[in-house]
């Protein structure tokens, strides 16, 4: 078990190292940069910067170094708690962060609650009750959430909560609780709005888990060892929980990563169209205006939260499969090789890189 996790853990280590240079990269591909995009707004508002401003910008941001340089410049930060300095809020990146990531936490996590815990016995009634009235329309409400895009999902929420209960749909708090401070009120007021971003995002999601949860257990049901657990006597209910939805749920327990990643890459897009004040409309805001750091940090931390689901998922496998226990030893013994074999041409990599030699 201490094998499976160690080898967890460290895993989750190595793919962020790996996540911050593909990270990096990406967000440097777009042309140009931060002072780009400032020079062009301020074109815009009729104000003209010389070359050698520009280029005294540019020097002051560090912008006008290498890409390995800035890269193992912002690594380092990081390994030191800084995230850098936004330079489009001309703020610390953990400040901007800090004030708009507990929502978007409380909104992923609370929409993976969701998805499970509605999918789970959907998804065990309708094999159950296999071609019932039940099991139909669970079957026609999961087509029609997977073939919905969520941000039309999000745009007909609104429409509908406008038209019949002239309200807004959009945001996280009353209008009275926007800028408030915390208390007992405003929390019962987000928890009062949160349901409409939670149903818009975990729609999709849980018309796919109801579908896996359902193809899975009806697999189960057709083996030798139900029936022979059900010839021993062992009513319905305890047959049904101890035996085939055990082996079926492992599917499912281990795609909390994969869902995580969905409602985190849909979490953006929702954002802007139902006015979510989350890191989401924030994210887009820093790839548009090549605020690098911002932007760099928040794709770690997304990144982030799908490695903690895929290490909850992994040690919620082990838990409950014994089989999975049993190879614990084995994949760290693989593990191993594979960072005694690659690190040492990682850091010849990086040292040729740096322009030490």
């Amino acid at each position: 078990m201490l094998g499976i996790i160690s080898n967890r853990l460290l895993s989750a280590c190595l793919m962020m190292l790996a996540i911050s240079v593909v990270a990096f990269i990406l967000i440097q591909l777009p042309p140009g940069d931060f002072v780009d995009s400032y020079v062009n707004h301020k074109q815009q508002g009729g104000v003209t910067m010389t070359q050698d401003e520009v280029a005294q910008m540019r020097s002051v941001l560090g912008l006008d170094r290498p890409m390995y340089v800035q890269y193992f410049d912002w690594v380092g930060r990081i390994v030191r708690g800084d995230l850098g300095f936004s330079w489009e809020y001309h703020r610390p990146v953990s400040e901007v962060i800090g004030e708009r990531l507990p929502l978007t936490m409380m909104l992923a996590f609370t929409t993976l609650v969701f998805t499970y815990v509605l999918a789970i016995p959907i998804g065990i009634y309708s094999a159950v009750r296999q071609y019932s009235l039940a099991d139909n329309t669970f079957t026609v409400i999961g087509y029609i959430g997977l073939a919905t895009p969520n941000f039309m999902f999000a745009l007909v929420l609104l429409y509908l909560a406008h038209v019949f209960f002239g309200t807004s749909a959009g945001g996280l708090f009353s209008p009275e609780f926007q800028d408030a401070a915390w208390s007992w009120p405003r929390f019962v007021n987000l928890l009062a709005h949160l349901w409409v971003p939670v149903l818009v995002l975990g729609t999709a999601g849980t018309a796919f888990q109801i579908r896996t949860m359902r193809a899975m257990l009806l697999d189960e049901l057709n083996k030798l060892y139900v029936t022979a657990a059900r010839a021993s006597g062992l009513s319905e209910i305890r047959l049904l929980l101890k035996y085939p939805v055990r082996v079926a749920i492992n599917p499912i327990i281990s795609t909390i990563g994969w869902e995580l990643t969905n409602i985190i890459s849909g979490a953006p897009i929702v954002g802007i169209v139902l006015s979510l004040p989350d890191t989401g409309p924030l994210f887009v805001d820093s790839l548009l205006n090549s605020d690098l750091y911002l932007a760099g940090a928040l794709i770690l931390i997304y990144c982030g939260l799908v490695i903690i689901g895929t290490l909850i998922s992994d040690l919620l496998l082990v838990a409950l499969d014994p089989r999975i226990r049993m190879g614990g030893k084995s994949s760290w013994c693989f593990t191993r090789h594979i960072i005694l074999k690659y690190t040492p041409q990682f850091l010849v990599f990086c040292y040729r890189s740096s322009g030490l030699r």
